[in-house]
């Protein structure tokens, strides 16, 4: 193949300006948020200054108007990038869900009413239902185990990185590794799954695991389990080393053995934690994509609404029933949401 530069050169500047005009654009925005907002507290801390050198110090209310408008100043840009990436998607997404396939008139509930009728919809749901109320649950538990039998112990650091490994592996990366643990062969071939090996030394014939449901989707749970572990093992343990010294210590003179040790004192003193950890990953399953998609792309009942999101709106066309999927999904997150506000607002009063 000939390379005519006469031809791409246009094409290479075009490239060249835009890599140029985007590296000018975020410089730009990072000078903007670095050097102004430095230059006004300086400025701010000037005035203060000369105003109390003065005996002239500013009255409260003029305080906390200017606090205010600083505030905004370091608000606005996050403001603005919500609006932009979440609001406005959110709201488009709302109208659309409204409206038929290729948006072309309003069908108004028709769209929601499609998923209760149709039963490969319900299907999904409680599939998903499955997926928010075993995930959370596992993980949690086994991130909570590890940290509490690893704490203070040789190697812990080694120890915690192993577990934590997973979680710097995205989800298709850890799908194509656990699809290949999985994998099924013939009874006459050798076995290239882990699974299916270890089931043939014990005198089983090779299945096809990810082929037979519900066993399938709980077979995908452990994959999400494996990677979310990690992340409360840290949360976690951060938790139970900033619980008081001095409090395990009088425990331990009083007699309290290790059980009791953990339902007294560790698992109420890392009760936040807790509930941070358990939201974070029920919203992160919610939100499941990459893991279905890559190991069984919903086949054999494994679907969970993410993905049916996407087959209906990218897939089949149906724009509407795809945006229908994705409001039932934000309604969903939203009572999450609002729990670990209040639990992290009672945490803040407290």
């Amino acid at each position: 193949m000939n390379f005519d530069f006469a031809d791409e050169a246009p094409k290479l500047a075009m490239l060249l300006y835009g890599v140029v005009a985007f590296v000018a654009v975020v410089g730009g925005l990072l000078l903007l948020l670095d050097v102004v907002p430095t230059w006004l507290a300086r400025r701010r801390q000037a005035r203060l200054a000369a105003a109390v050198a003065a005996g002239r110090p500013l009255e409260p209310g003029r305080r906390r108007s200017r606090e205010g408008l600083f505030a905004l100043f370091f608000l606005l840009p996050t403001v603005l990038m919500l609006g932009i990436g979440l609001v406005i998607p959110a709201i488009r997404t709302l109208v659309l869900s409204l409206r038929n396939g290729d948006s072309t008139q309003w069908v108004g509930l028709r769209n929601y009413g499609w998923m209760v009728d149709r039963p490969e919809i319900v299907d999904i749901l409680w599939n998903t239902a499955l997926w928010v109320l075993l995930v959370p649950l596992l993980a949690t538990s086994v991130g909570l185990i590890y940290a509490v039998l690893v704490d203070r112990a040789r190697l812990e650091a080694l120890a915690k990185s192993l577990i934590f490994l997973p979680m710097a592996i995205s989800f298709v990366g850890a799908g194509i590794i656990w699809k290949f643990v999985y994998a099924f062969r013939p009874a006459e071939a050798d076995q290239i799954g882990l699974l299916n090996q270890i089931w043939v030394w014990l005198g089983g014939e090779p299945q096809q695991w990810l082929a037979n449901p519900p066993l399938n989707t709980l077979l995908l749970i452990v994959v999400m389990i494996w990677i979310q572990a990690g992340f409360a093992m840290v949360v976690l343990s951060a938790a139970i080393k900033a619980i008081p010294t001095d409090m395990v210590e009088a425990a331990r003179i009083d007699g309290v053995n290790a059980w009791q040790q953990f339902w007294r004192i560790t698992l109420p003193g890392i009760r936040p934690a807790l509930v941070v950890v358990v939201v974070t990953i029920s919203i992160a399953t919610l939100k499941l994509f990459d893991i279905v998609r890559t190991m069984t792309n919903g086949n054999f009942n494994t679907n969970v609404i993410a993905t049916e999101m996407y087959n209906q709106a990218f897939r089949y066309g149906q724009t509407g029933q795809g945006s229908a999927l994705a409001v039932v999904l934000f309604i969903l997150v939203i009572p999450i949401v609002i729990y670990q506000v209040r639990s992290l607002r009672r945490q803040r009063e407290v």
